[in-house]
C-alpha cells in the first residue's frame, strides 16, 4: 500500500469510529463550522457522508441547489487530521432517513422522523489533505541523532482525491 492510500485508509477508519467533524459551507467558513456527526453509510471507505441538522441551522440556511462545502477532523487519539472538500446537498429522500435513523438522531427530533426541522445533509467528498500523527520515541530518537525532521513528516501528509 502507497503511503497516500495508507493515510487515507486510517482517515477512513478514524472518521467511521470517531465521527465527529467541524461542517461548514466553503462561502462562508470559519463562520458557518459547526460541530456534527459524520455518518457513513455501509462499509466502504468513501462517500457520501451523511448529517442530520435543523432546517433553522446556519448550514441549510445558506445552502444552495449544490454548494461546496468543507469540513475538518481530528481523530480522538489525535493520530489523524483532515480538511475535507465536497459538494454538499440537502436531501429528504425518505429510505435514507429510515436507513441512518437511531436513537442518538431520534433524541434531537420531537416529532421523529416526520419533525418539520428536520434536514438531511448529503456531503459528497472530492478531496482531502490528510495528515497522520508523526511524533513517536523512534521520531525523537532520530531527531536527537540529527535526522531531518522534515523528511519523517512528509510521508505523514497526503492531498488525495477522494471522489
Amino acid at each position: 500500500m502507497t503511503p497516500d492510500a495508507e493515510i487515507t485508509a486510517a482517515f477512513w477508519k478514524h472518521l467511521r469510529s470517531d465521527r465527529t467533524v467541524m461542517l461548514g459551507l466553503e462561502a462562508s467558513a470559519p463562520t458557518t463550522l459547526r460541530p456534527m456527526t459524520a455518518k457513513l453509510d455501509g462499509e466502504a471507505d468513501q462517500g457520501p457522508i451523511w448529517f442530520f441538522t435543523s432546517t433553522d441551522s446556519a448550514i441549510v440556511q445558506g445552502l444552495n441547489s449544490q454548494d461546496l462545502a468543507i469540513f475538518t477532523f481530528v481523530s480522538k487519539g489525535y493520530d489523524v487530521f483532515a480538511t475535507v472538500h465536497g459538494h454538499m446537498t440537502r436531501t429528504t429522500d425518505r429510505a435514507t432517513i429510515d436507513r441512518l435513523w437511531n436513537t442518538w438522531v431520534a433524541a434531537w427530533y420531537e416529532g421523529g422522523k416526520d419533525d418539520p426541522k428536520l434536514a438531511l445533509l448529503r456531503f459528497d467528498p472530492a478531496s482531502a489533505e490528510i495528515w497522520r500523527d508523526g511524533s513517536s520515541l523512534l521520531s525523537g530518537l532520530k531527531l536527537l541523532l540529527g535526522a531531518d525532521p522534515q523528511a519523517d513528516a512528509k510521508d505523514n501528509v497526503a492531498k488525495v482525491s477522494l471522489s
